[in-house]
């Protein structure tokens, strides 16, 4: 159990805010944990429970937290994912605050040197799952939700061979929003992403020629930024003459 410390300075809930984050990420707390209740904080911070109601609220929106209900519930810290994460790009999106170009933009200069560095981890148990995942891909689908879980599959699996967090989180929440704004717009036809569009790079992440699958992810992520932005065109325009 870690000794917090009183806080002194005039932003309390802030200081509280910092001081449990940092107890969370170091250990103290880990995945699945019951914090101790608002007045046991506040007597240990020295401060009000508001300043802790404050803190925890923070805490939750931000993913660090979850906040049961019940004889039983209160707050338990839980197990960090990418999905606060992406969910803050697509706050951006709908705010107009980034555009489909941006977005493609950020994909083209972040997903070739992902395959690059898949490429260079390739083994058995990753080729399989890439396998698997463009297998998939062949087989038809029933609706847009399924299409954009088969479809995105292989851009997850290289996102976790590239052997970096940080650019798998950007991935992620790239995806995230690409996923969002498709299921937005609901295209209703496969044009987008048809089927074969990944093959050229999974086959040369399996080849183990990085230089290759990041020439060919550009291709891809050219290719499909192009109809990506078209779909988002032809939405604009139908919703004008509206």
């Amino acid at each position: 159990m870690p000794t917090f410390k009183p806080i002194k300075q005039l932003r309390v809930s802030e200081e509280v805010t910092e001081q449990m984050k940092r107890s969370i990420l170091v250990g103290y707390f880990k995945s699945g944990d019951k914090l101790p209740s608002e007045r046991e904080l506040a007597e240990q911070f020295k401060v009000s429970r508001v300043a802790v109601r404050e803190a925890l609220r923070v805490l939750e929106n931000t993913g660090f937290l979850i906040t049961r209900q019940g004889v039983t519930g209160g707050a338990f810290v839980t197990d960090l994912t990418f999905e606060h994460l992406s969910n803050a790009f697509v706050d951006l999106f709908r705010a107009e605050k980034i555009s489909i170009p941006e977005l493609v933009h950020a994909r083209l200069l972040v997903e070739p040197e992902i395959a690059r560095l898949a490429a260079l981890k390739i083994d058995q148990d990753y080729a399989l799952r890439l396998n698997e995942a463009l297998k998939a891909e062949e087989l038809p689908v029933r609706n847009l939700t399924e299409d954009l879980d088969t479809k995105t599959t292989v851009h997850y699996i290289l996102a976790e061979m590239c052997g970096n967090r940080f650019f798998e989180a950007l991935e992620r929440s790239l995806m995230a929003l690409t996923r969002r704004v498709v299921q937005a717009v609901n295209p209703g036809e496969p044009f987008m992403h048809p089927a074969g569009m990944h093959h050229p790079v999974v086959e040369a992440v399996l080849s183990g020629d990085a230089d290759l699958a990041a020439v060919e992810m550009k291709k891809h992520t050219i290719e499909f930024g192009e109809n990506l932005i078209k779909m988002e065109r032809t939405y604009r325009d139908r919703r004008t003459r509206l």
